[in-house]
């Protein structure tokens, strides 16, 4: 059995007023309620083990995948409905929502739900608890669409192809704020914002919410279906290894070995504390992301060969993709890696420096300040059944010839490789410093910016997006 981890404190729980009404599944009485957790490191606190995974948030993993023997009825009743025809990131959306990544959310976010996501960063599922929840999970539609919906109070989604993917139900349509939208969630609205000129610029000025009836299960046909693990499918295998800690590691990025240190040194800090089989999760993210991010096909390819090559040992490690697209929006949006990895069975979270940030898109200035996402994560409401595990800054160590911690009182010894830096390297089929990759990850490195097509001046494009 894994474990959940109980924290003592002496901060009394605190409770709101009167919920507002939502689209959740029933709530359960949790094992922990605790309102506020000061802002240490986890050593520094008081714990103890007790059996068992982790609860999602509301007690219950939202399913909403409608019973195979009722598809074929379902997909019927589609072509009686008015339609709404789904972008490829708004099917990563309907993936997200129906494995339960968002729970206890049973659909695209009503109005409700919405305002209490951009104004709270958490959502009230009953008179006294309440979940995080800090990026919006909606569903935009234009004049047009919302004129053929008149009345109906169900629609049905489709792909690109018009393939029927959803039904929503009980539907509510309310106005798409796009301003405050992109000002609560990036803290900025300067132009240049990747998700926002993919998925918001150019989107309806309503929103459509409801209840999600999901046909078939979401499947991209990529060869890499086999890693999408739900968190149901993640939990049973936790279950199947004995797993008594589950501490989970969310990238974007090839693995390099300061990445593995991490990972291995953070087993070693469980085991120290007594757990007996902790499991890291390896959870690099699916959806949408930035067209100069190494795309996942060529992320996942690198992936293998770092516990091909022992980097990670296989027996302790599961590999599995995250569905959901990225925002690059910070210390919000972290929240909402942190939220969904809860309902995965993780009771662990190894946050980074500058976590889901990115560069200001029209300044030469990072976007968001470097700790904030680790310190919003120790004090977000409604993580605090989840510990915080702070990134240990790495770097390679030339005196060892390996990636080791930055050790200030001999900062001259150590080689900080930026990830511009990597790229340069490998776009050149330079080899890095020995230790910092192991070979067979490089390689695949070498090979991906070695597939691109160098334009007429010889230089290489950005990547298309995973």
């Amino acid at each position: 059995m894994a474990s959940t981890i109980f924290i003592q404190t002496s901060f009394p729980s605190k409770s709101l007023n009167k919920s507002l009404n939502t689209h959740f599944i029933p709530s359960f009485k949790l094992p922990v309620s605790l309102s506020f957790k000061p802002p240490t490191t986890l050593l520094n606190r008081c714990f103890s083990v007790r059996a068992g995974l982790i609860e999602p948030d509301g007690g219950k993993l939202v399913d909403l995948l409608v019973p195979e023997p009722e598809r074929e009825l379902k997909k019927r009743e589609t072509a009686l409905l008015p339609r709404v025809k789904l972008t490829r990131i708004d099917v990563q959306w309907v993936h997200v929502l129906c494995e339960g990544w968002a729970s206890p959310l049973t659909g695209f976010m009503r109005e409700s739900e919405f305002l209490q996501t951009l104004h709270f960063n958490s959502l009230r599922i009953d008179d006294v608890s309440f979940v995080n929840m800090s990026v919006p999970i909606v569903l935009a539609i234009d004049d047009s669409q919302k004129e053929r919906i008149g009345e109906s109070n169900r629609v049905a989604l489709v792909d690109s192809d018009d393939n029927p993917v959803a039904i929503l139900t009980d539907i509510e349509i309310y106005k798409h704020p796009k301003e405050e939208r992109i000002a609560r969630t990036w803290g900025t609205t300067a132009p240049g914002l990747p998700f926002v000129e993919e998925t918001i610029t150019n989107a309806g000025n309503w929103l459509i919410g409801g209840d999600l009836e999901v046909i078939e299960p979401i499947k991209y046909h990529d060869g890499l279906d086999r890693f999408r693990l739900s968190p149901v499918e993640l939990r049973q295998e936790f279950e199947r290894r004995n797993a008594d800690a589950v501490f989970a590691f969310q990238l974007r990025n090839p693995v390099h070995n300061g990445h593995a240190l991490l990972m291995t040194d953070t087993r070693r800090r469980l085991l120290d504390m007594g757990y007996k089989n902790p499991i890291l999760l390896l959870h690099p993210l699916g959806g949408y992301t930035k067209a100069d991010d190494v795309p996942l096909s060529w992320r996942m390819k690198q992936h293998e060969k770092v516990l091909e090559d022992g980097v990670l040992d296989p027996e302790t490690t599961v590999v599995s993709i995250f569905p959901s697209p990225m925002h690059y929006a910070g210390p919000t949006e972290v929240q909402w890696h942190a939220k969904a990895r809860i309902n995965a069975g993780a009771n662990f979270y190894i946050v980074g420096r500058d976590p889901a940030g990115m560069g200001h898109p029209v300044e030469k200035r990072d976007l968001y300040d470097a700790d904030h996402g680790r310190k919003v994560l120790s004090m977000a409401p409604g993580l605090e059944r989840l510990n915080i595990l702070p990134f240990r800054v790495a770097a390679y160590d030339k005196t060892q010839g390996k990636m080791a911690f930055f050790d200030p009182s001999r900062a001259q010894d150590f080689l900080f490789m930026s990830g511009t830096k990597m790229r340069t390297l490998a776009k050149n089929k330079e080899n890095p410093p020995d230790g910092f990759m192991c070979p067979g990850g490089w390689k695949v490195l070498v090979e991906y910016y070695d597939s691109l097509t160098p334009s007429d001046n010889g230089k290489i494009p950005d990547a298309v997006p995973a």
